[in-house]
């Protein structure tokens, strides 16, 4: 069969495309897990070296559709992703040695904790609090000219500053920094929704080329590039789909959507962290 038997993988990664784009991640935060469940014995440097891979074809693609809308702020995610790419590089260059059920329990963590506290703030904040009358629900979701319209002003400085953080969690864990930058955009930085998930992916491009440069310069990716090209011909797919999709939806479900994919995710990876002969 060679290496078509992969094959498997392209649905795989059309689904992880078109609900990472759907609320603004690369799909890192689910794919990561997913592989550390169908790959045990791969070690953590391989499993991230892939996962950004992916994320960068699949946040490529979201970043196309998302621009073709109007939703993407493209200063902030410039000046953002130049924040946010040594450290990438550095937590890329980190993971190697991070032991794999040391690496499993920090991933587990940060997933829950960000899904406790998405789940545990109003979620009309989401929806509300910026560009009101920029129709930041409707069918037709948020353009950033009608958000600046109705008010709306990036905070940039301190998102530089958040940035970097982000960046080295993305680089560190393979996970593209979605699941961060999405939440401090809507609650720290205030943006609306739509338009943060559509510049968060555009900042994830970044990011994951810079995370993905590193484990090809390093030689990491040697035994994934297989699985990296079936799932990337899927994410490409399903991040147009997701794009779409994220126009019939309210901002606050794409907030709750998220806080439950990161809970249950979340608990996997934890129960796989303990359990003795997969950590």
């Amino acid at each position: 069969m060679g290496v078509l038997h992969y094959w498997w993988l392209v649905p795989v990664g059309a689904a992880l495309g078109l609900f990472g784009t759907l609320i603004g991640v690369g799909g890192g935060f689910l794919l990561v897990p997913l592989l550390l469940l169908l790959y045990p014995h791969d070690s953590p440097v391989i499993i991230t070296s892939i996962s950004l891979a992916v994320v960068f074809f699949n946040a490529g693609s979201g970043s196309l559709a998302y621009g073709r809308m109007g939703r993407i702020d493209y200063r902030s995610a410039f000046l953002f992703s130049l924040a946010t790419i040594p450290g990438a590089v550095f937590g890329a260059l980190t993971t190697a040695s991070i032991p794999r059920r040391t690496f499993d329990l920090v991933l587990g963590v940060l997933m829950l904790a960000a899904a406790v506290y998405l789940l545990l703030q109003p979620h009309a904040d989401a929806d509300e609090t910026t560009a009101p009358s920029a129709d930041a629900d409707g069918a037709n979701g948020t353009t950033v000219a009608a958000a600046k319209a109705s008010g709306f002003r990036p905070r940039t400085r301190l998102g530089i500053v958040l940035s970097g953080g982000v960046g080295y969690v993305s680089g560190l864990l393979g996970i593209g920094g979605g699941i961060i930058h999405v939440p401090l955009l809507v609650r720290v930085l205030r943006f609306p929704v739509h338009i943060a998930t559509a510049t968060s992916h555009m900042i994830l491009t970044g990011i994951a080329l810079a995370g993905t440069i590193v484990h090809v310069w390093t030689g990491d990716f040697s035994q994934g590039y297989w699985r990296t090209i079936f799932l990337a011909i899927g994410v490409v797919v399903g991040a147009q789909l997701g794009a779409e999709l994220s126009n019939r939806l309210r901002g606050a479900w794409i907030v709750r959507l998220l806080a439950v994919a990161l809970g249950f995710v979340g608990v996997r990876v934890l129960l796989l962290a303990f359990t003795p002969h997969m950590g």
